[in-house]
């Protein structure tokens, strides 16, 4: 792969490997809040959300610790992206053995479970939108180990930590960077 990072290519990548609508809007979630962050800190955008829309790109496929994340970064390989996308992949699976060290690793852990129970959070809301969510409803939902229960409260916590930000702010860039996108994720809801 010469040259920039193509989101294009990124996205017609995804869309082959990922017919599921769910996981498909899941990574763009993760895509919204992960471009966030890049702005906030002043990086690369488009390569930072070509990370993020391909960190589950073989889930669907190889949903087993066995195989994911390790499958895509094959196939990203035999592509030829290069060695730090895969590195930041692998890095959001704490079985992988590939410690985050750079920031977009540590972001790409921690926008990946709060982006996906940020959806949540607005999908039982009775408007069924991020447009009215804020931070402060998301951390009440946390309390309620019955909600998303997929989802590691350890690890929402610890993306944060990792970021070196409080969890209320972290679960705000979130939701604010979401916000952005809310037609296309589906969360714009019946306001």
């Amino acid at each position: 792969m010469d040259g920039a990072l193509s989101r294009d290519a990124a996205w017609q990548l995804l869309t082959e490997w990922t017919q599921g609508e769910g996981l498909r809007k899941h990574a763009l979630a993760v895509e919204a809040a992960v471009r966030g962050y890049a702005r906030l800190f002043g990086e690369d955008e488009e390569a930072w959300g070509v990370v993020a829309l391909l960190h589950d790109l073989d889930y669907e496929r190889f949903p087993s610790a066995a195989d994911h994340p390790f499958r895509g970064c094959e196939e990203l390989q035999r592509r030829g992206y290069p060695a730090w996308v895969t590195r930041a992949i692998l890095s959001h699976a704490d079985y992988s053995g590939v410690a985050r060290e750079s920031r977009l690793e540590k972001t790409l852990f921690a926008c990946d479970e709060m982006a996906g129970f940020v959806t949540a959070a607005a999908l039982v809301r009775p408007s069924k939108s991020i447009l009215d969510l804020e931070p402060a409803s998301v951390l009440k939902r946390m309390k309620d180990k019955a909600f998303a229960r997929a989802v590691s409260r350890d690890d929402l916590r610890r993306g944060a930590e990792e970021l070196g930000l409080p969890l209320d702010r972290h679960a705000g860039n979130v939701i604010a960077s979401m916000r952005e996108r809310a037609d296309l994720l589906g969360l714009r809801g019946t306001r």
